[in-house]
């Protein structure tokens, strides 16, 4: 294993690095390299990589498919909440998207940062990435870069994506570098971001290794090295499976705590006072996001392949799917206690994106809480400060007209995600509150 610490990045861009950062010779007969850096891919993890190779000097270019992505990088609006304005706009002069991919053949270095979603049977679907994988094949050129950021399981990049790429004629390894690194962006951290965030890489061979860390050593402060692609590949999903079973382990314990009478805050409290050997985790309403429902289910279908089960990550799976059921079912009984219907019983949800403070919505858990809200009855209104319109497979959700008023008149408040305007004294406005996320001075029943 390598690991290369390296330069921090240059905020102002003033550094104006020419091609990939020790590019090979054979690169530049023939290339104008006019762009050095193409991200294929400008979302939540591809706008955040465009922009700090640009800020690290690189003349860079994102292609999407999207006409309304490429538009708002532009015009110098960010599309995601993982880049701010500011950040985007001190690297206007270095960065632009578009939708055509004839450019790529001039290109130095190219990152592929595309979707990697599951379908509704949580089987993964590669698809979005090998179209991209064959867009680069049509474009590919001697000597350049390329690197799969999208999160796959252990032997995609070596595999198939090697496989598209080599049908332009050029062999991995000898005629273009090959290596997958892993994006670890956290929406809504602004501890971590790009620039100190560690990047893991693992190259086809060897020297793709070491043109990969050299490219991401300008741009970050720190680079490990993989022995392989593949160790590179299973990193990213040790990563979120590490966060999907630990976040299972306290989602079901607050639900025995509950059963039995014990305070779970107070017990998490305590456990975390020791100061080895535990790391805190909480519950909430549910397990949302682009990672931890998805991404352990790569390797879950890898593992079956290969007759290997990962009976851990589809235990954990199947317990934070629930979690939303039986959230529902404590709504239920606080009403009953109240000796309220649940029929007919009007709750307000508050925050139905996935994360605190971002305006992500993917498989959040308020849309299965949601939708079982509503078969048992209830009249459902929702608000949040950064989604205008929210659905439950299919079935609209009235927006809150009037917070206060809501708040007033709601027979539950249910706090889905923690925002920062969701602050005590507002809660405190409620008839009665159930927050899965953490008591509060309002809430009249906690998950204790």
């Amino acid at each position: 294993m390598d690991v290369i610490a390296a330069a921090p990045p240059d905020p102002t861009g003033a550094a104006r690095a020419s091609g990939c950062p020790d590019a090979d010779s054979r690169a530049t007969p023939g290339h104008d390299r006019t762009v050095e850096v193409a991200v294929v891919g400008i979302g939540y993890a591809g706008l955040p990589l465009a922009v700090a190779a640009a800020a690290a000097g690189h003349r860079t270019r994102g292609l999407d498919l999207s006409d309304f992505l490429v538009a708002q990088v532009n015009i110098g609006r960010p599309p995601v909440d993982t880049v701010t304005r500011a950040q985007l706009g001190a690297v206007s002069d270095l960065l632009d998207a578009t939708t055509d991919p004839d450019y790529l053949g001039e290109c130095s270095v190219i990152a592929l940062c595309v979707p990697t979603p599951v379908d509704a049977r949580g089987v993964p679907d590669l698809g979005p990435l090998l179209s991209a994988a064959r867009t680069v094949r049509r474009h590919l050129s001697a000597g350049q870069l390329v690197i799969i950021e999208s999160t796959t399981y252990p032997g995609t990049t070596d595999g198939v994506i090697r496989d598209i790429l080599e049908e332009s004629g050029l062999v991995a390894g000898e005629d273009f570098f090959l290596a997958f690194s892993p994006e670890r962006v956290d929406p809504g951290n602004t501890r971590y971001g790009f620039h100190n965030t560690p990047k893991v890489v693992g190259g086809l061979t060897p020297d793709c290794g070491t043109r990969a860390a050299a490219f991401y050593g300008k741009l970050t402060e720190r680079v490990h090295v993989t022995r392989s692609t593949r160790e590179a590949e299973a990193a990213k999903i040790l990563e979120n499976t590490y966060r999907q079973v630990n976040l299972a382990l306290v989602n079901e314990f607050a639900q025995i705590c509950h059963r039995l009478g014990v305070d779970v805050w107070d017990t998490i409290e305590a456990a975390a006072t020791k100061p080895f050997g535990f790391t805190p985790f909480r519950p909430g309403a549910g397990v949302g996001g682009h990672c931890i429902p998805v991404d352990p289910l790569y390797l879950v279908h890898r593992a079956a392949q290969a007759g290997m089960p990962f009976r851990m990550a589809e235990q954990a799976q199947c317990v934070n799917d629930s979690v939303p059921v039986w959230v529902a079912a404590r709504a239920q009984e606080m009403l009953a206690a109240r000796g309220i219907a649940v029929r007919g019983a009007r709750i307000l949800l508050l925050g139905v994106t996935y994360k605190p403070d971002v305006a992500d919505t993917r498989h959040s858990p308020a849309e299965p809480l949601a939708v079982e809200l509503l078969a048992a009855g209830a009249e459902v209104v929702f608000h949040d400060p950064y989604v205008t319109t929210f659905t439950a497979r299919g079935r609209a959700v009235r927006p809150s007209g009037d917070l206060m008023d809501d708040l007033a008149t709601a027979d539950l408040t249910l706090v889905v995600q923690h925002h920062q305007m969701y602050r005590t004294e507002l809660l405190a406005q409620a008839r009665l509150v159930l927050d899965p996320s953490g008591p509060t001075a309002a809430t009249d029943g906690a998950l204790a």
